[in-house]
């Protein structure tokens, strides 16, 4: 792997209180777990002190892309070790990039450390799953569902286009991998008119991190490719009525649907 070196300083986020609160209020209201928003609230917090002084690298860049890369094809799975020296020595480079990789996949869910233990591949529970989509689901439903003024005829034209694309692999029985940068471009869409960077990053935590990589030899046999087209023309049939309500129950149901049949591929029901 040929890696270019020079830095550059990434764009500070921001994860401003109105944006907590708004948060806060919909898990509440959707009868969120005391216990896990406490967990939830003490991400935030931990999530603002590294992003301060966070810099990005493009060694760091393509390191992450190097990992997430062995997850698709299935050389790391959840619960194996991911050590700093042996990626350097494949690499060919130094340990101090390596670590800050670490640094970025820790943040975004896909490693997990712990004191004086090697880090490894997160390994979810088949309840961390469904919760992870819980909130990810109602996360986006409510952000979008309160910006549908802001989604213009260009964008619903994007989305059906998409959806065009989605059914032409349908028809001619094409691979659930050819969907993947399409689910993506469609729910980039969806995420490009809600103004809270902090909801954003939450949705794509909860849910991408799990079915476009932790499990994603798993999330590729959920649905057939027709499945996923009427799923996303679904999205876009209740986007076009402009009805808050209607867009937040189509978007609560396309993840609670995934997150159920995701959750019989958590580390406790493998397991067994």
């Amino acid at each position: 792997m040929q890696l270019k070196y020079y830095r550059k300083i990434s764009k500070r986020q921001r994860a401003i209180s109105a944006g907590k609160k708004s948060i806060i209020k919909i898990l509440l209201k959707n009868g969120f777990p005391e216990t896990t928003l406490n967990l939830f609230l003490i991400f935030i917090i931990k999530r603002e002190d590294y992003l301060a002084d966070f810099k990005k690298t493009t060694y760091c860049d393509q390191i992450v892309d190097f990992i997430k890369s062995k997850l698709l094809n299935g050389e790391l799975s959840p619960g194996d070790p991911v050590r700093e020296v042996t990626i350097a020595s494949e690499l060919s480079i130094s340990r101090a990039p390596v670590r800050e990789a670490m640094q970025v996949l820790l943040r975004e869910g896909l490693i997990q450390a712990h004191p004086q233990k090697v880090k490894r591949i997160t390994a979810l529970t088949s309840k961390q799953i469904k919760n992870s989509y819980f909130t990810g689901g109602v996360l986006e439903a409510a952000a979008v569902a309160v910006s549908i003024k802001r989604y213009t005829k260009t964008d619903i034209d994007r989305l059906n286009m998409i959806l065009g694309k989605m059914k032409k692999v349908a028809d001619n029985n094409g691979q659930i991998s050819d969907l993947v940068p399409l689910d993506n471009d469609f729910h980039d869409i969806l995420f490009s008119k809600i103004d809270n960077d902090l909801i954003v990053e939450l949705c794509r935590r909860s849910c991408q991190g799990i079915s476009k990589f932790l499990l994603y030899k798993h999330w590729i046999k959920l649905f057939s490719t027709e499945q996923v087209y009427q799923r996303h023309k679904k999205i876009i049939e209740a986007l076009s009525t402009k009805d808050p309500h209607i867009i937040e129950s189509i978007l609560r149901e396309h993840y609670f649907e995934s997150g159920e049949k995701m959750s019989k591929y958590g580390v406790d029901i493998m397991e067994k």
